[in-house]
């Protein structure tokens, strides 16, 4: 609140007007603000993502292979599990070794949710180190 004096006498009247400046001010800096940055927060690029031409990394002895066909089943190896089941036979296969290696194999007709799916029930079985298995293509483009 804010006072006003008058001349004549000792009496101080409240003043009731609410002084706006400092909200008007705040409120054209958020706006420029967001004006800058929503256009950084949407991602519009569309991309054609190359074949890796990279130098295939060394195998380990006995990797582990969590593959995944195009109707959603899973397989460990060469064994069917049940999704439920997955984090049961990974302990049972690598000793209950979290530190190994997984190593995901989805087919071409894989959604990408369900790809997302399978790599949570790994994270929440507690594997975090996953490896993702493609096609290697020396030199094409």
């Amino acid at each position: 609140m804010s006072l006003h004096l008058h001349e004549g006498g000792d009496d101080l009247q409240e003043n009731h007007e609410i002084n706006v400046t400092p909200f008007i001010d705040v409120m054209l800096v958020l706006l420029i603000i967001f004006m800058v940055a929503a256009p950084l927060a949407t991602v519009d690029v569309k991309i054609d993502l190359p074949a890796s031409t990279a130098k295939p990394a060394p195998r380990p002895d006995k990797p582990i292979y969590l593959s995944i066909k195009e109707d959603s089943a899973l397989f460990l190896d060469n064994e069917q599990v049940e999704p439920a089941k997955l984090g049961a036979a990974l302990d049972l296969r690598t000793s209950g070794d979290k530190d190994k290696t997984i190593f995901v194999r989805g087919d071409k007709g894989v959604q990408y949710e369900e790809l997302m799916r399978v790599m949570d029930n790994l994270r929440g079985a507690g594997y975090l180190k996953i490896g993702l298995v493609g096609l290697e293509t020396v030199g094409a483009k």
